[in-house]
């Protein structure tokens, strides 16, 4: 499937939305099958991601053995770590209160029912 786009706006088109993938498939995995990367790339959107992504973008930045990790890169963990939180918190609840348990609905669909979570969970 395509993100339809107007010849009046430059909002570039990706292949998004394969189809689900099974439960227990892993997150890097399925972040290539979807080309979650480069969609994110063309629509210039930062990618917070953790150290599950090593080589992506946008991972924290892991110390070498035997060596000590730079000051400014522990930095850059601590900011990294802070911005990802709320959304770490959001998805540990989720976890916990199995809200999404026992849905019946298309996999597409429960993105914007854990947006609004995340969203409700941050500002409230």
């Amino acid at each position: 499937m395509s993100t339809p786009s107007s010849p009046s706006t430059s909002t570039p088109t990706a292949k998004i939305g394969k189809g689900s993938l099974a439960g227990g498939t892993h997150d890097a995995k399925a972040t290539r099958e979807h080309d979650i990367m480069d969609v994110c790339a063309q629509l210039d959107l930062e990618i917070l991601a953790d150290k599950g992504y090593q080589g992506a973008d946008g991972t924290v930045i892991k110390r070498r053995p035997d060596t000590e990790l730079a000051d400014k890169h522990k930095k850059s963990n601590k900011v990294h770590a802070a911005l990802r939180a709320p959304v770490e918190r959001t998805i540990s609840r989720i976890k916990q209160w199995r809200i999404l348990r026992h849905t019946r609905t298309s996999p597409n669909r429960l993105t914007s029912v854990a947006a609004a979570i995340l969203t409700l969970m941050i500002y409230t």
